[in-house]
């Protein structure tokens, strides 16, 4: 809120500067309409007060806009990291100070083993998105089974969660489609997307994936959920670095790096991506373009 504020009273003043030098400026021109030369001048120097004005304004705000992402960045981080070993802290806690029958201890394991692979989840998806930032990577493509790479992520979504097979439908190729990438980096990209339609699904998820070739030796995937949608102001800033859903329902737990990392990984394999939503409320679908092998 205090950045807000700040935010507010720097586009005020810069308003305000604005309005100062034009006022001056043509006052100036009025009194010296004869005066060809420093009228001239007069023009330049203003021209160039405005400019500058006009950028640090603009510097100023993309810095705050930036300063707001960054540290609504760390509170989440925080909490995801936070959160999990609160958790795994307790159920340790109440293991050691009490005598428990085996089946209850066997489900207290199962939520810390659920817990710490929320926590490991977490920082790699930090070190993923730091990962992606370095020129120099070195490269371990390879010839990749599409298929076999989406089943993969489908079923690690689907023991995340403890979901039936009903809740993400996949819909496979009638023909056999290769690319060439990172196993892991592109696995990264499928579990992130297929993670983002469960959790932003309204109820008992219901979540589509399909995929099939397409013109230009292309292979295309859609993931389609009925969820709280998108609305049509953020589908253009979804996969911004720290973006997060503005609908106030839609504001599940996440650090805001997800879709980031997906985009950067399509993009280094010469593919794209992009959602579509008919609004809040009505799902939503990612799709993904990959050039086959």
């Amino acid at each position: 809120m205090r950045q807000r504020k700040s935010a507010i009273i720097v586009l005020v003043l810069g308003v305000c500067l604005v309005g100062l030098a034009v006022t001056l400026n043509v006052g100036w021109i009025l009194l010296n309409l004869r005066e060809v030369v420093l009228l001239i001048l007069g023009i330049v120097f203003f021209a160039v007060i405005i400019t500058g004005l006009v950028l640090n304004t603009i510097f100023l705000f993309r810095e705050i806009r930036r300063n707001e992402q960054h540290d609504a960045f760390i509170n989440a981080v925080t909490h995801e990291l936070k959160t999990p070993i609160a958790s795994i802290k307790l159920y340790l806690e109440t293991l050691k100070s009490r005598d428990l029958p085996d089946e209850k201890r066997k489900e207290f394991y199962d939520v810390m083993l659920a817990d710490s692979d929320r926590l490991l989840g977490t920082v790699e998806q930090v070190l993923q998105a730091g990962r992606l930032n370095e020129k120099d990577r070195g490269s371990k493509f390879e010839q990749l089974d599409l298929d076999s790479l989406l089943n993969e992520a489908i079923d690690l979504v689907r023991t995340r969660y403890n979901l039936d097979d009903s809740a993400v439908r996949y819909t496979a190729p009638s023909t056999e489609l290769k690319i060439v990438g990172d196993r892991e980096e592109l696995q990264t990209a499928f579990t992130n997307l297929i993670d983002n339609a469960v959790k932003y699904s309204k109820g008992e998820p219901k979540v589509s994936v399909r995929l099939k070739s397409s013109a230009m030796n292309k292979a295309d995937i859609y993931i389609r959920d009925n969820g709280v949608g998108i609305p049509p102001a953020d589908l253009m800033r979804v996969f911004k670095r720290f973006y997060r859903a503005s609908h106030p329902k839609a504001r599940p737990k996440g650090t805001g790096l997800g879709l980031s990392i997906v985009r950067s990984i399509i993009v280094r394999h010469g593919g794209r991506v992009g959602a579509e939503s008919k609004g809040e409320g009505k799902g939503s679908t990612f799709w993904v373009q990959l050039p086959r092998a």
